[in-house]
């Protein structure tokens, strides 16, 4: 085996050097790609740094409960008169524009890579929950066979690698295919998913992650954590990407 002398090793790690930062230049622009918003480049995130700033971030005071803006960021009225099923709710931005139409990008027009995305925006709400397990919000079978997947899960990938915990994807269930809840009002979509969720596992001691990606009455989560806690679940927590927010009056 040939002995290499100094100025041969300090030449040869030079070019190692020069061919890694070669390498990783190659891997930039073959990830580089143009912001989904503003097409300007965005090297390797769907999204470019002025318009992830731009962002309808959920900023405001907020009821711990359900997350909607207060001003002393106290539980509302209507979370102390009836209390949801989930323990606490959070979520990073406003639905609003063009938060909206990237949402519906992302579940209508199949743009999967969003979901990582959006999952690593959801992954820092999270850091200071004590969890041990995350569910994303189930679909009806035959509303998954129409989208092909369920977008709470691919928003839970994301939570789950940057947080290490499981994701159960399969034992709750939506057994009920519920008409669309846009357009009922906030009792009737109660009425709509009374027992539209099945739970096949013993959660006993349970604190759970309920992943989704808009959140609007939350009436929704609340029926899924009413089982989940059927099921022995302690606590569940609603993580959403977005919450909608009343129009004002």
């Amino acid at each position: 085996m040939p002995i290499l002398t100094q100025n041969q090793g300090l030449q040869s790690g030079l070019l190692c050097r020069m061919g890694l930062k070669l390498g990783h230049a190659i891997a930039r622009l073959a990830l580089a790609q143009d912001c989904l918003l503003c097409a300007a480049a965005s090297e390797d995130e769907i999204l470019c740094a002025a318009c992830t700033a731009d962002l309808p971030r959920l900023a405001e005071p907020c009821c711990p409960r359900c997350a909607l803006p207060n001003a002393t960021g106290e539980i509302c009225g209507r979370c102390l008169q009836k209390p949801p099923h989930f323990d606490a709710a959070l979520a990073v931005y406003r639905y609003d524009f063009p938060l909206d139409k990237l949402i519906q990008s992302f579940k209508y027009g199949h743009r999967l890579a969003l979901g990582d995305y959006f999952g690593r925006q959801l992954a820092p709400l999270a850091a200071t929950l004590d969890a041990d397990l995350i569910v994303p919000l189930p679909l009806h079978d035959e509303r998954l066979r129409q989208r092909g997947f369920n977008q709470a899960l691919e928003l839970s990938r994301a939570l789950a690698r940057a947080h290490r915990l499981p994701i159960d994807a399969t034992s709750c269930r939506r057994t009920r295919n519920t008409p669309a809840q846009a357009g009922l009002a906030w009792r009737e979509r109660v009425k709509n998913l009374r027992h539209a969720f099945a739970c096949s596992a013993d959660l006993s001691g349970a604190r759970i992650i309920l992943v989704d990606d808009v959140m609007t009455t939350g009436a929704s989560l609340d029926e899924c954590a009413r089982t989940l806690k059927l099921h022995g679940a302690t606590e569940v927590t609603a993580l959403v990407l977005a919450r909608a927010l009343p129009r004002p009056a």
